[in-house]
């Protein structure tokens, strides 16, 4: 496995070297004598501090003032940034990493609904189901949140329409599952008039059993089919307690892949009321607005500063785990005989148009495309803008690229378009085997190839389709292991520092950030994790299993576990 970083002979530079190399680097003018003068706000010591830096430096110690990491270096350097004020801690020879970062989150956890996160078998389901139908009033539509996945359940299927209805008899009942399907009940199926006949609009689908009765899935553009009930607005306590969930696994930044200008406010009032622990990069939903709709409300592309920042624009081109756009049928027989391939979500000329005009308007886009085929639909339209306009500087950005294929890596490293990934495989695996087959399914995300072409590619969970929990991002890509059923292309793992970068430094150059953030470095931004154990020596079976004992953000200390006190 190639180093993808500037060459080193080992990730365990000594301190005596790093110090030597950093001392310079303590004060404003690079002057050791006027960094002496300059005290910290607080100085930590006796620790190892995997700074993620250019040279995967190790250092023991670091000084904050004013929100910002002063100087890395030894513990003995940092004596020169203590003054009467100084806050000294101690961090008994615990790891600090950057503050960790999720490249596409929606929520981190599943919102308002039946709760089904926890189910680990269809049994325990229809038993949450019940427990809600019990309580409801005449009228009541039941909704579940997102937070699930039939990978995590016994049976690792999904449940039916007569399973749900025997569940919730007589009442409309709606499984959502992740952001691309719903699983209603026979009662919400008459409610909404699906029926076999109904005419499934274009990019959407219904699938039938062996019989020609519906399964009760409705997926990709058929969910218009349902109108579920407007959801109850987010509030500024909405906001600050996901922030209380985020940093207690040691994130501090967080890119939206997909809101609307309410949820961008929401974001800036939190902000502006002194409350946020968490730094927001937000796309906006590309297929429900226009350039001149955010015009109108006053938003403009790369708007923001370190807290809430505009990202650009999200499309989308094809479904999801069942949805994939594949350039070959899925596998039977949920490839119905060699005829499905998945679900186009977006006509080639109108996407084609839109990314021409996202882009004339002078915003950036990302798209979300699972399947090659997928890839295929996102760079012919991404060709076509930057045939009008050089999208290059800008950065333009592909969503999961689960499977993709050796001919597009040369499109996409000639439009310098970035990637963000997720360990959505951790927990579907046995669901996509199903779907793809084993050896399509051993190569998602094969992300040791997209870092040795060279790619900007970061990585994050998809929350709440996949938990929240970064450690099981980096598990699962220097492990390649899955939740359910064992390492699934051991060819694509990456060695625990890729893992890291994927999550801190890299994330931070998607959101074009590297300079202010991503790396424990003078001058950026002070986010950074106290981890409860090593990640860089531990057994590689103990990474999952990590979390963070105290997170900081701009020096602030946002979260401490109960076990700790720093």
């Amino acid at each position: 496995m190639r180093n993808r970083f500037v060459a080193r002979k080992s990730l365990l530079v000594s301190t005596t070297v790093m110090a030597m190399a950093l001392s310079a680097c303590g004060g404003p003018k690079g002057s050791a004598d006027v960094a002496a003068l300059e005290a910290a706000d607080a100085v930590y010591t006796n620790g190892k501090v995997v700074t993620v830096d250019g040279h995967s430096t190790i250092a023991q110690a670091f000084a904050v003032k004013d929100g910002r990491f002063l100087a890395v270096g030894s513990s003995s350097d940092m004596q020169r940034h203590v003054g009467t004020n100084t806050r000294v801690v101690d961090l008994r020879n615990k790891t600090v990493i950057p503050g960790l970062a999720d490249g596409h989150l929606h929520d981190p956890g599943g919102g308002p609904g039946i709760d089904l996160s926890q189910a680990r078998s269809l049994a325990e389901l229809f038993a949450k189901v019940s427990e809600a139908a019990a309580k409801a009033r005449p009228g009541d539509v039941l909704v579940s949140n997102m937070d699930w996945h039939e990978a995590q359940l016994k049976e690792v299927r999904t449940p039916t329409q007569a399973e749900l209805e025997k569940a919730a008899p007589g009442i409309p009942l709606v499984l959502v599952r992740g952001g691309h399907t719903y699983f209603l009940n026979t009662t919400a199926l008459a409610k909404w008039n699906i029926t076999p006949t109904t005419p499934v609009p274009p990019g959407g689908a219904l699938p039938k059993d062996a019989s020609g009765a519906l399964t009760g899935e409705v997926t990709g553009n058929a969910k218009a089919l349902v109108k579920l009930p407007p959801p109850r607005p987010t509030t500024l306590a909405d906001v600050k307690a996901k922030q209380r969930v985020l940093n207690s696994y040691g994130l501090t930044s967080v890119r939206i892949p997909g809101t609307d200008t309410e949820a961008y406010r929401q974001y800036q009032a939190v902000r502006d009321a002194g409350d946020a622990s968490v730094r927001y990069s937000v796309l906006f939903w590309g297929h429900e607005n226009s350039p001149a709709s955010f015009e109108a409300a006053g938003i403009k592309q790369g708007e923001g500063d370190e807290w809430v920042k505009v990202w650009g624009i999200k499309l989308g081109v094809d479904g999801g785990f069942e949805g994939g756009l594949m350039s070959k049928p899925y596998a039977e027989p949920m490839g119905k005989n060699g005829t499905y391939f998945g679900l186009d979500r977006a006509p080639q000329d109108a996407f084609n148009k839109q990314a021409v005009a996202w882009n004339n308007a002078g915003w950036r886009v990302a798209t979300h495309a699972v399947g090659d085929a997928g890839i295929d639909k996102t760079l012919e339209a991404y060709e076509a803008a930057n045939a009008s306009k050089d999208i290059r500087p800008a950065g333009w950005t592909i969503e999961h690229a689960f499977i993709s294929r050796a001919d597009q890596y040369p499109r996409m490293k000639a439009l310098e378009l970035r990637l963000s990934v997720q360990d959505h495989l951790y927990l579907a695996a046995p669901v996509l085997k199903k779907y793809w087959g084993a050896q399509r399914s051993s190569q998602v995300t094969p992300l040791n190839t997209y870092l040795d072409l060279g790619l900007v590619v970061a990585g994050g969970t998809d929350a709440p389709v996949i938990p929240v929990n970064p450690f099981w991002v980096m598990y699962h890509f220097i492990t390649r292991d899955t939740m359910m059923d064992g390492i699934y292309g051991k060819n694509e793992a990456v060695a625990r520092e890729d893992a890291l970068r994927l999550i801190t430094i890299n994330y931070a150059r998607l959101t074009d950030e590297a300079d202010i953030k991503g790396s424990i470095e003078p001058n950026k931004l002070a986010d950074f994790v106290v981890l409860s154990d090593d990640l860089m020596t531990i057994p590689v079976e103990q990474i999952e299993d990590l979390k963070a004992l105290a997170t900081f953000v701009g020096g602030k200390k946002v979260y401490e576990d109960e076990s700790v006190e720093l």
